[in-house]
C-alpha cells in the first residue's frame, strides 16, 4: 500500500486513479446534497481550501465546522485540511453554552456554516470569521496557493479535535495529526479488508471519532461514504431500507445503533443481504442481540473494537466467530498492527499473569498528541512506561488463557460498597443474561451507598432480582432495579447515563 504523509495527498491520489468512484452520498434522496464522485470531491474540497487559505486560515489553526452530515460537509471537512488548517466538528445540536465553551477553548477565528449556523454563531457572540458553504465553493481553485500551503505542512500537523465531555464540565479537544490518523487508517483497512467496492453506512455523528474510520477509509480505498440521516435511528424500518435499497456492505456502529434493529425486531421487516462487514464499539456488546445480527447474516463477519478517542480510534480488534456462545464473554482480541496493549498494575507495572485485572495501557504508533491547550491533564493521562509514550485509557481489563484480551469496564464504575470491590459491569452483564432482559445499566449512587440497575425488556423486576440472587453474591445484587420502556440515547448513540443519574439522584422527578 501505497505510504502517504498527508491526508490531502490520499484524496488527490484517490480523485486521480478512480474519479468516477461515488466519494459520498446521502441515504435519504430527499436531503439536499447531492452524491459526489472523487473527482467532484477533490475539485470542490480545493476550491474551498483556496477560499479560506487566501482569507487567513494558516497551519496548524483550528477551523470549526458547525453543519448538520452531507457531502458538502465533507467536502468542507476537505476543504480545511487543503488550506493548512485542522477540523473541529460541532454537532449543530449542540447547546449554545457547550458550543462556546468549545470555540473559546480553540480560540478558533474561523468557522463553517450555513445560514441557520451563522445566526446561532453570532447571536451567541462569536467574533470570529464565518464562512457559507456556497462562498468557499464558488472560489475557483489556486494551484500555486495550494501548493505553497502543502510546501510548509508535516506529517505531525493537527488534523481534528474530537471534543470529549470532560468530569469537570469543561469540554476537553482530542487533537490528533495526519500522522497518526494515517498509520490507524492504513492498518485498519488492511485487517478489515475494506475496497474500491464496498459500500459504508455511516452512523456516527461526526464529532465522534467513528467517523474518522468512515470517512477516511473511504478515501483511502476508493470505497463509497453513505450519510444515513440521525433520524432513521429512531425509525428502524427506514433504517433497514438504507441498509438494503443502497446495497450497504459496511457498517462501523455504535453498540447502541445495533441494539435498536434487534430490539424493534427489525430483521422480521428487511434483512440487509449485501452486508458483508459489520463492526462494533463503544460499549459491551450485550450477546443476545449479536446473536440475532449472527443469525439474520450468517455469512457477514463481524469484528469487536475497542479503543478510546486518545488513540485514534481503536487499539484492539476480535473476529467474533459463528459459534460464539451467547453465555461466553466476549472479548476485545488483539492489537492491530503499530500498537502495543497491555494490562498495569496500580503502580503502572505491567501485568502478564492470565486472568488478573488492571488499567488498560496502551502506546506505540497513533496516540493522540494530547489535549487542546491542556498541558495539564496531557500529562496526567500520557506518561512514560518503560521508556514509552502510553496512554492510560481509564478501563479495568485483563488478559484471557487463551492470549486475548478482554474488557471489563471502567475504573470509575468500580465501587466499592458495604466493604466489597464490585464492577458494575459485571451486575450488568448478569442481568442481560435474564431472556427477557434487551439492555441493562447500573449506577451507584455515592450519596446513600446503593446501587441502582436500570433494564430494558419484559422480565418483572421481582422475577429479575429471583434471578440475579442465582448469578451474583447478594451484596452485588442492585438495591433498586427500575424498568425503563427504552434507554436515551447521548449524540453518539451510547445510553446516556447522565440522565439515569438524574432519575437516580431525584427519584422524586421521574
Amino acid at each position: 500500500m501505497q505510504q502517504f504523509s498527508y491526508m490531502t495527498d490520499i484524496l488527490d491520489d484517490t480523485a486521480r486513479r478512480m474519479p468516477e468512484n461515488d466519494a459520498v452520498l446521502m441515504a435519504d434522496a430527499k436531503e439536499n446534497a447531492p452524491a459526489l464522485t472523487y473527482r467532484q470531491l477533490c475539485h470542490l474540497s480545493r476550491c474551498a481550501g483556496t477560499a479560506l487559505a487566501e482569507n487567513g486560515v494558516g497551519n496548524k489553526q483550528p477551523v470549526a465546522l458547525l453543519l448538520e452530515k452531507s457531502s458538502y460537509t465533507i467536502a468542507a471537512l476537505y476543504g480545511v485540511l487543503y488550506s493548512g488548517g485542522f477540523y473541529v466538528f460541532i454537532d449543530p445540536a449542540q447547546p449554545d453554552s457547550r458550543l462556546l465553551k468549545i470555540l473559546n477553548t480553540l480560540h478558533a477565528e474561523h468557522a463553517v456554516t450555513d445560514e441557520s449556523g451563522e445566526t446561532r454563531l453570532r447571536e451567541a457572540g462569536y467574533q470570529g470569521k464565518i464562512y457559507r458553504l456556497e462562498e468557499l465553493f464558488s472560489r475557483e481553485e489556486n494551484p500555486d496557493l495550494l501548493q505553497g500551503v502543502r510546501e510548509k505542512a508535516d506529517e505531525r500537523d493537527p488534523l481534528y479535535a474530537i471534543f470529549t465531555s470532560g468530569s469537570t464540565g469543561e469540554p476537553k479537544g482530542v487533537v490528533v495529526s495526519h500522522r497518526a490518523a494515517i498509520d490507524f487508517i492504513g492498518h485498519f483497512v488492511r485487517e478489515t479488508g475494506i475496497r474500491a467496492t464496498d459500500r459504508i453506512g455511516n452512523q456516527a455523528p461526526f464529532d465522534f471519532d467513528v467517523s474518522v474510520k468512515d470517512i477516511f477509509s473511504c478515501c483511502r480505498t476508493g470505497a463509497a461514504l453513505v450519510l444515513i440521516p440521525r433520524t432513521h435511528f429512531a425509525l428502524p424500518r427506514e433504517l433497514l431500507d438504507d441498509l438494503c435499497d443502497r446495497k450497504i456492505t459496511v457498517l462501523i456502529w455504535a453498540v447502541s445503533a445495533m441494539c435498536i434493529v434487534t430490539t424493534f425486531r427489525g430483521f422480521s421487516y428487511r434483512v440487509p443481504e449485501n452486508l458483508r462487514l459489520v463492526m462494533f464499539s463503544g460499549e459491551v456488546m450485550p450477546m443476545r442481540h449479536l446473536k440475532q445480527w449472527q443469525q439474520a447474516l450468517p455469512d457477514t463477519e463481524f469484528i469487536n473494537l475497542y479503543g478510546p478517542s486518545e488513540i485514534t480510534c481503536n487499539c484492539t480488534y476480535y473476529r467474533v466467530p459463528a459459534d460464539i456462545r451467547e453465555e461466553a464473554a466476549l472479548p476485545i482480541g488483539v492489537p492491530f498492527e503499530g500498537r502495543e496493549v497491555f494490562i498495569a498494575d496500580e503502580n503502572l507495572q505491567k501485568i502478564s499473569e492470565p486472568g488478573v485485572s488492571g488499567q488498560i495501557c496502551v502506546s506505540g504508533e497513533s496516540l493522540a498528541d494530547g489535549y487542546y491547550g491542556r498541558e495539564d491533564l496531557t500529562a496526567k493521562s500520557f506518561v512514560n512506561i518503560d521508556g514509552k509514550r502510553t496512554y492510560l485509557t481509564g478501563d479495568l481489563g485483563w488478559i484471557g488463557k487463551d492470549g486475548l484480551f478482554y474488557f471489563s469496564g471502567r475504573a470509575d464504575s468500580q465501587i466499592k460498597c458495604m466493604g466489597h470491590r464490585i464492577e458494575l459491569g459485571e451486575i450488568e452483564t448478569a442481568m442481560m443474561r435474564d431472556q427477557g432482559v434487551t439492555r441493562a445499566c447500573c449506577l451507584f449512587n455515592q450519596k446513600n451507598s446503593r446501587i441502582y440497575g436500570f433494564y430494558t425488556g419484559s422480565t418483572p423486576e421481582r422475577d429479575l432480582r429471583a434471578w440475579l440472587k442465582t448469578c451474583v453474591p447478594a451484596y452485588m445484587v442492585p438495591n433498586r432495579l427500575i424498568q425503563l420502556e427504552s434507554f436515551q440515547l447521548n449524540k453518539n448513540g451510547k445510553i446516556d447515563r447522565n440522565i439515569l443519574r438524574q432519575r437516580m439522584e431525584h427519584p422524586a422527578g421521574k
